[in-house]
C-alpha cells in the first residue's frame, strides 16, 4: 500500500547523530530526498559497443520548505547550521514508528532562503547535504 507524504517525519538532532536527543521537525512543508551516485566510465572495447557505467560516491540532499517562526527549537537548530557552518542531525523517513525507513545523517545547510509573498506565511527554502553519513535506517531512530 502506499504511503502518503502526510505520514513522513523529518527529525532533527541539535549537535549531529549520536549527540542530541531525535525530536519531530513538525515545521516543514513539501520535503525531496534525493539520494544519487557519481559515475566512472569503465567502458572498455570488449563490452561489444556498449558504454559501462559504475556507480561512484553518493551524495544525500534534502530539500523542504518551513514556515518562517522564530523560537521554534527546528527553524532555530536549522537556522543555527546554517549561520555557523554547523551540522544537524536529520532523519528524512517515510512514517513514525519502528517500522520507518529513510536517510539519517549529520547534514550541512547549504541553502537558507527566505520568501516574503504578500499574501501568505513569510517561508524558508532549506537545502542540506550530507555531511557525516550513518545509516539508510528500516528500523527508524529512537
Amino acid at each position: 500500500m502506499a504511503i502518503q507524504g502526510m505520514f513522513a517525519v523529518l527529525k532533527f538532532a541539535v549537535g549531529g547523530v549520536g549527540v542530541g536527543a531525535w525530536t519531530d521537525l513538525t515545521n516543514v512543508r513539501d520535503l525531496t530526498l534525493t539520494v544519487e551516485a557519481g559515475e566512472a566510465d569503465v567502458t572498455t572495447r570488449a563490452n561489444s559497443g556498449w558504454r559501462a557505467t559504475l556507480a561512484t560516491l553518493k551524495e544525500g540532499t534534502l530539500e523542504f520548505e518551513m514556515v518562517w517562526e522564530p523560537g521554534d527549537a527546528g527553524f532555530e537548530a536549522v537556522k543555527d547550521a546554517f549561520l555557523t557552518g554547523g551540522i544537524v542531525g536529520l532523519a528524512a523517513l517515510d512514517s513514525a514508528g519502528a517500522s520507518a525507513e529513510g536517510l539519517v545523517a549529520d547534514f550541512s545547510i547549504t541553502n537558507f532562503s527566505r520568501a516574503e509573498p504578500l499574501e501568505e506565511a513569510i517561508t524558508v527554502s532549506v537545502t542540506a547535504k550530507v555531511a557525516v553519513f550513518s545509516e539508510w535506517t528500516t528500523t527508524g531512530v529512537a
